[in-house]
Protein backbone atom coordinates (compact mmCIF):
# COMPACT_ATOMS: atom_id res chain seq x y z
CA UNK A 1 0.00 0.00 0.00
CA UNK A 2 2.80 2.37 0.86
CA UNK A 3 4.39 2.21 -2.60
CA UNK A 4 1.12 1.97 -4.52
CA UNK A 5 2.41 -1.04 -6.48
CA UNK A 6 0.29 -3.89 -7.72
CA UNK A 7 1.66 -7.40 -7.66
CA UNK A 8 0.67 -11.04 -7.69
CA UNK A 9 1.68 -13.09 -4.66
CA UNK A 10 4.17 -15.69 -5.84
CA UNK A 11 5.15 -17.13 -2.48
CA UNK A 12 6.79 -16.16 0.78
CA UNK A 13 10.25 -16.10 2.22
CA UNK A 14 10.42 -15.94 6.00
CA UNK A 15 8.02 -13.24 7.19
CA UNK A 16 7.74 -11.54 3.76
CA UNK A 17 5.47 -12.08 0.78
CA UNK A 18 7.10 -12.30 -2.62
CA UNK A 19 5.21 -10.26 -5.21
CA UNK A 20 5.63 -9.99 -8.98
CA UNK A 21 4.26 -7.14 -11.13
CA UNK A 22 1.47 -7.81 -13.65
CA UNK A 23 2.90 -9.10 -16.90
CA UNK A 24 6.02 -10.45 -15.19
CA UNK A 25 9.21 -8.87 -14.06
CA UNK A 26 11.40 -8.87 -11.01
CA UNK A 27 9.86 -10.04 -7.73
CA UNK A 28 10.08 -7.97 -4.60
CA UNK A 29 9.52 -8.69 -0.92
CA UNK A 30 6.69 -7.04 0.98
CA UNK A 31 5.66 -6.93 4.61
CA UNK A 32 2.25 -8.68 4.78
CA UNK A 33 0.99 -5.92 7.09
CA UNK A 34 1.53 -3.42 4.25
CA UNK A 35 -0.31 -5.51 1.62
CA UNK A 36 -4.02 -5.51 0.82
CA UNK A 37 -6.16 -7.37 -1.67
CA UNK A 38 -6.57 -5.55 -4.97
CA UNK A 39 -9.91 -3.95 -5.80
CA UNK A 40 -11.96 -4.84 -8.89
CA UNK A 41 -10.77 -1.90 -10.99
CA UNK A 42 -7.14 -2.58 -10.05
CA UNK A 43 -7.49 -6.23 -11.07
CA UNK A 44 -9.06 -5.23 -14.38
CA UNK A 45 -6.24 -2.78 -15.14
CA UNK A 46 -3.64 -5.42 -14.27
CA UNK A 47 -5.36 -8.00 -16.49
CA UNK A 48 -5.42 -5.60 -19.43
CA UNK A 49 -1.74 -4.82 -18.82
CA UNK A 50 -0.83 -8.52 -18.77
CA UNK A 51 -2.69 -9.24 -22.00
CA UNK A 52 -1.35 -6.21 -23.82
CA UNK A 53 2.24 -7.03 -22.85
CA UNK A 54 2.09 -10.78 -23.47
CA UNK A 55 4.27 -12.20 -26.22
CA UNK A 56 2.36 -13.05 -29.42
CA UNK A 57 0.92 -16.56 -29.22
CA UNK A 58 1.46 -16.77 -25.46
CA UNK A 59 -1.39 -17.00 -22.98
CA UNK A 60 -0.77 -14.91 -19.83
Amino acid sequence: MRRQRLGRVMGHEGPYLQLRPPGGGREWDADPVQVREAKGDEILRASVHEVSHAAPGRTP
